[in-house]
């Protein structure tokens, strides 16, 4: 694995994430609509992810200002998370597999094998939908990824309320083998959708890599990288 020890935001830490498709992109990756086929959102991300792979630049997401609090409430929901817990929580920063496909930003490390990912509860219906009714359907996927790119054991999901009395609900999603092959698998097929992409791409352009990039060197022996061969996602 391959740290990226920039500041969220910086440049470098967007170029680092250029091309790569992220955790926290997971449930886009394998959206599908009510008949299994790729969703719109499914496609747009690919041909997003492939165009940077291409060296171009996806159009910018634009931070609105329920974005901005999650980010600056961050911090106190692991100040939270430590005098609740006891743990002593440590910085996470951007982390690549070493092909730089698949890439992961944590909230915080809690150890080698387990980390928090905190997700701030800024409208009512988002409150009610994950800490009443216990849908985190949303969450999920990005927890996952991390247990499978990272090796995880558990990953303690943090819902954060700033605005109530006990404005912190954890829930522990640990390892399920069968779970995490299930987004290896997806994933995998992705990351195959986008490649298709981008040589569709650089046919239509007209050029050709000076050099293989990152994504298509050969993957180390001792890397993280997804080994199980998936069904190919259609059309």
């Amino acid at each position: 694995m391959i740290e990226h020890p920039y500041p969220q935001g910086t440049d470098d830490w967007l170029e680092a994430r250029r091309g790569v498709i992220t955790a926290s992109r997971a449930k886009d990756a394998r959206d599908r609509d009510s008949k299994g086929k790729p969703s719109a959102k499914m496609l747009n991300y690919a041909m997003d992810t492939a165009r940077e792979r291409c060296g171009g630049k996806a159009a910018p997401v634009y931070q609105n200002a329920a974005m901005r609090m999650g980010s600056e409430e961050e911090q106190f929901a692991a100040i939270e998370y430590m005098a609740r817990t006891g743990s002593a929580l440590s910085e996470a920063f951007f982390i690549t597999t070493d092909d730089r496909k698949f890439g992961l930003s944590l909230a915080r490390r809690v150890n080698a094998e387990a980390a928090i990912e905190v997700k701030t509860m800024v409208s009512s219906a988002t409150l009610f939908k994950a800490m009443v009714e216990g849908d985190i359907s949303e969450y999920r996927d990005q927890c996952v990824f991390a247990l499978w790119a990272l090796r995880l054991q558990w990953v303690d999901l943090c819902l954060w309320a700033p605005d109530l009395p006990n404005p912190l609900k954890v829930i522990r999603i640990t390892r399920d083998e069968a779970e995490i092959q299930r987004l290896e698998d997806d994933m995998v097929a992705f990351d195959r959708l986008v490649c298709q992409y981008e040589a569709s791409l650089r046919k239509a352009m007209g050029t050709e890599p000076t050099a293989a990039p990152p994504w298509e060197a050969p993957t180390p022996a001792a890397s993280p990288a997804p080994t199980v061969a998936p069904g190919a996602i259609p059309a």
